[in-house]
């Protein structure tokens, strides 16, 4: 909770004179929700000088007459007015004034009030975060931030995939710039780690800036095309406090892909339904075995979270805090363990003209990765056969064979979890060292020099059993792999600010210096004669920037930002290193304007314009633009004469590459009324990106790859963003509020290199299907089908599809677009009641128009793969609804393309705090409840919300997502 970052100057009046018959006056001064003492607080007569503070612990003491009105008054909270009719004591609980605590926003290098801001920021404090099972940072801003999409797999620890406003390229990276404590993260991790954001506690995060237009995100240039989103962790305080969190999970999965029971399935095979084949009904078994019940597993998780702030000494703010959190995965040996150190120290120097802040955070890792795949295989295996089998010299685990002999087959899916332990050890060390100094000379100028360091080494293990069903001489594999990703920050700025009779300016210019680097190994399959170890490296990243921003304010109600950065990275040649890019924003505080000013309807009213251009140059190739030669294996050589020389083989090139560049022009509307009791904003968009990083194919004999990296096209994406605060109800023992944002997004590639279509978006079924197209006209990842045909019945006819060309050929020029994956609207709405010490809140996310190619169904669902090569293999019920028979008739159909439309409540939890149960525990608050409680909607498959990683829009077997049913107790001290 909020409390003065000043709580170490008491400030005391005394009252020189003591008049006769005054009374004294004692109490505490606490804060509402956890009961903690509040130092520092202002306590005095109304229409007086007369007054005093509350010390360390929160109490006071102060001479009173009989009808004095008493005033508590405390920067972040709202005050309160109590008269004095003879009380010898006084407790009063103060009540965070969150219109005070939201005006303080976090943006690039620096801050700015709700009232200053000129750009599309939306800031997030922790009373506000997304509650639930929350496991990773990003799922606390789910549902919560319009315009921004979180995604996340079903997996235990596993990383999201994050969207501001539709990302802003095709083929590069559409993730957000994350920055932490002012260190810019870098998005790619390390092989024995979930993810870059798995190793972060959520519990250490204090708040989120969204910045989303380009003038709130050019300050970061070439990094902020796709948005940036600044995490500040909790710092130390001057009252000592502590908490323990306690949190258990139990989930179970909901639902399952309908495919044949035992029965059914020996009933169909016996049926013999595959036209011109015979099915071999002596490999039936006789057992009757749910391989998807097999695999899956109810589970049991917990996290534990400790953290206690105070003064060190009575000078040193400090906080320390430790977490541990076990998250079983719902497939059988996928398992998340995290432990976390953090460490802020907050010291102020020199009457507070230099402050520091340190952030210290130690992550350690433990994974165990189940093999997701196996969900797939356990669709596929025969329901007739068993799990185990005694005779088996496959560890006991029944397989297709023939004697030792392995057939030709999908082979036992809990076998393959079961005989294969592949586990990651991540150790991550990241923080940073901010020195924020105000001149003595000079107190409108600062200067800030901030450091920041970021760690990762991990360590991966993978072995199998040596009984693993193979015909292969080599029986498994063992392999282990070490990998170190380093990031090094050194920023320094200076920051001016004055006024200038009714002119308010903040000048700021900085330095930026950042480098990433990356190496590894890995033995090879140690049990392989003919595999070989392995070593690489990245060549170092080096970013350079120089910033500038100049904000200027004009009787407090005309606002001007000016913002410029000059960025180098050594991914490109020298002619094309460097790139420029600028910003500016206008506002119109109109509500201060004479004719609105006294104004009981509209509180707040702003105006915004905005223009900026952003960048973007996170592409795998670090060095493209040198020539560059990779040595062969070791087997890989020519013989000159009687010398054996290792050959060398050339890398593709392109020393033209250059920085993609997004454009965006804004115009939005901040709104508060009565009192700021509704307040929120409405926001019109536009993001142009050209030069877009693009991986697309060169002609033969130009260069040493059929496809390279290049600048080519350009995409357009356009929206509306609208969002709602309400207090709905405000009351000392009964308040609901709730929060709506609606999002409307239109995408559209304007350009492609020579206006050709480019395939993408590769499918199971077949060898070398895409689903979806990338065509000038159209917005990115297009379904590109064949029109299904229909008998009179209604019914689908396998194989046969409208000639849309007319030239009585069904072949690719008949394929046409229908639908992509891209959301239209994205919805939020999250709510919060409160009774005396009761609260319910809960949150709900919807998208409508989104639309998911079914390649479940469309590669599976087909009588053919009855036969599994030399064995049998089972099929999803639905070929019962179409009786198609052949994968390759009707995989392209558009049959399968579905709306995905969906409403979820990702959450709800009650709780219900217990006030100063002793003199230690100041609160303890039980809790339960609901993650994933529904999703409505029309799609026939497992869940619609299936874009995560590469797979936009393609559902081909998704890791399941639980539905958890949650307990918790928070213990405040």
């Amino acid at each position: 909770m909020k409390t003065t970052t000043n709580s170490l100057l008491f400030f005391l009046f005394f009252v020189p004179i003591l008049m006769f018959g005054q009374n004294k006056l004692t109490g505490t001064v606490t804060e509402q929700s956890t009961s903690i003492p509040l130092p520092g607080v202002n306590v005095v007569i109304k229409n007086t000088t007369t007054g005093t503070a509350t010390d360390f612990d929160g109490n006071y003491q102060i001479e009173v007459n009989n009808g004095d009105v008493i005033v508590f008054s405390y920067v972040g909270y709202q005050t309160i007015e109590i008269s004095y009719t003879g009380q010898t004591s006084l407790n009063v609980q103060l009540n965070e004034d969150a219109a005070q605590l939201n005006e303080i926003v976090i943006i690039g290098y620096g801050t700015t009030t709700k009232k200053d801001a000129t750009g599309s920021v939306e800031a997030i404090t922790s009373e506000d975060f997304t509650k639930g099972n929350i496991v990773t940072p990003e799922n606390l801003l789910s549902g919560r931030v319009a315009g921004v999409s979180v995604t996340t797999s079903g997996a235990p620890g596993s990383g999201s995939q994050i969207k501001i406003r539709g990302g802003s390229s095709i083929n590069a990276s559409n993730d957000p710039l994350i920055i932490i404590d002012g260190l810019p993260i870098d998005n790619n991790g390390v092989k024995g780690s979930r993810g870059v954001l798995a190793s972060i506690n959520p519990n250490d995060i204090d708040s989120f800036s969204v910045l989303k237009d380009a003038s709130a995100t050019a300050i970061y240039g070439s990094r902020a095309s796709n948005g940036v989103i600044i995490i500040v962790t909790k710092k130390g305080k001057s009252t000592f406090s502590a908490t323990y969190d306690a949190q258990y999970s139990f989930g179970e999965l909901t639902d399952r892909v309908d495919v044949f029971s035992g029965s059914a399935y020996r009933q169909l095979v016996t049926s013999q339904p595959i036209n011109g084949a015979t099915l071999d009904e002596s490999l039936l078994g006789a057992a009757n075995t749910n391989w998807q019940d097999e695999i899956f597993r109810n589970t049991v998780s917990s996290q534990h979270n400790v953290s206690m702030q105070g003064s060190l000494f009575k000078v040193l703010p400090a906080r320390f805090s430790f977490g541990v959190t076990n998250q079983e995965g719902a497939v059988l040996t996928s398992e998340f363990e995290r432990r976390n150190l953090s460490l802020a120290l907050n010291p102020k120097f020199f009457d507070d003209h230099l402050k520091i802040n340190l952030n210290a955070n130690l992550s350690f890792e433990d994974n165990r990765f189940g093999d997701s795949g196996q969900i797939g295989a356990a669709l596929r295996y025969d329901p007739t056969q068993p799990v185990y089998d005694s005779t088996s010299p496959f560890d006991g685990f029944y397989q297709h064979r023939n004697g030792n002999i392995i057939s030709n087959g999908t082979t036992n899916p809990v076998a393959s979890l079961l005989q294969t332990n592949n586990l990651g050890d991540s150790n991550r060390t990241y923080g940073n060292l901010n020195f924020d100094y105000k001149f003595h000379f000079l107190p409108e100028l600062r200067a800030v020099l901030n450091l920041g360091y970021d760690k990762t080494e991990a360590k991966e293990i993978q072995s199998t059993s040596f009984n693993v069903p193979t015909n292969d001489p080599v029986k498994g594999n063992a392999l282990r792999r070490f990998e170190k990703r380093t990031n090094k920050l050194l920023d320094g700025y200076l920051t001016y600010n004055k006024t200038f009779d009714n002119i308010r300016t903040e000048i700021m210019a900085g330095y930026s210096y950042q480098e990433f680097t990356f190496n590894g190994n890995d033995t090879g399959n140690q049990r392989d004669p003919l595999s070989f170890a392995n070593t690489y490296a990245d060549p170092n990243v080096v970013l350079i920037g120089f910033f500038g921003r100049a904000n200027l304010t004009f009787l407090d109600k005309y606002l001007l930002t000016l913002t410029y950065r000059r960025d180098g990275t050594s991914r490109f040649s020298k002619e094309n290193q460097w790139g420029n890019f600028p910003a500016a924003a206008l506002a119109w505080n109109i509500s201060d304007e004479d004719f609105l000013k006294n104004s009981k309807t509209i509180s707040s009213l702003k105006l915004r314009a905005g223009y900026g251009i952003t960048g973007q140059q996170a592409v795998n190739e670090k060095d493209i633009f040198l020539n560059r030669y990779r040595g062969g294996n070791v087997n890989s050589q020519y013989q000159f004469n009687n010398t054996v020389v290792q050959s060398l083989i050339a890398s593709e090139i392109n020393p033209n590459l250059k920085w993609e560049e997004t454009a965006t022009i804004e115009f939005g509307i901040d709104y508060g009324l009565f009192d700021e009791r509704i307040s929120g904003s409405l926001n019109f968009f536009q993001k142009n990106s050209t030069d877009l990083l693009f991986t697309a194919s060169v002609a033969d004999g130009t260069n040493f790859s059929n496809s390279i990296i290049q600048n080519i096209g350009e995409l357009q994406i356009q929206g509306i963003e609208f969002s709602v605060n309400a207090d709905v109800v405000k009351q000392d023992n009964f308040t609901v509020d709730f929060n709506f944002n609606a999002t409307l997004l239109d995408r559209e590639i304007k350009e492609l290199a020579l206006g050709q279509d480019v395939r993408t978006g590769g499918i199971s079924g077949g060898t070398g299907n895409n689903i979806q197209i990338l065509r000038e006209g159209f917005s990115p990842n297009s379904f590109s089908v064949f029109k299904q045909l229909y008998d009179n019945s209604g019914n689908p006819i396998e194989g046969a599809f409208v000639d849309l060309n007319g030239d009585n050929i069904i072949n690719d020029d008949d394929r046409y677009l229908k639908e992509n994956p891209g959301a239209d609207v994205i919805l939020g709405f999250q709510s919060n009641i409160n009774y005396k010490n009761l609260d319910l809140s809960f949150n709900l996310r919807a998208n409508l128009g989104n639309y998911v190619y079914n390649n479940v169904n469309s590669s599976r669902a087909q009588y053919e793969l009855l036969q599994d090569n030399a064995v049998l293999g089972n099929v999803p019920t639905s070929v019962l609804n179409t009786g198609f028979q052949r994968t390759s008739d009707v995989i392209i159909s558009d049959l399968y393309v579905e709306d995905a439309s969906f409403l979820k409540m990702d959450n709800i939890t009650l709780g219900y705090t217990f006030n100063n149960i002793s003199k230690h525990l100041k609160s303890l608050r039980l809790w339960g409840g609901i993650q994933n409680v529904f999703t409505i909607t029309n799609y026939s498959g497992l869940d619609p919300e299936v874009s995560v990683g590469s797979d936009q829009g393609i559902d081909n077997v998704i890791y399941p997502r639980s539905r958890t049913i949650l307990a918790g107790a928070n213990f405040k001290f």
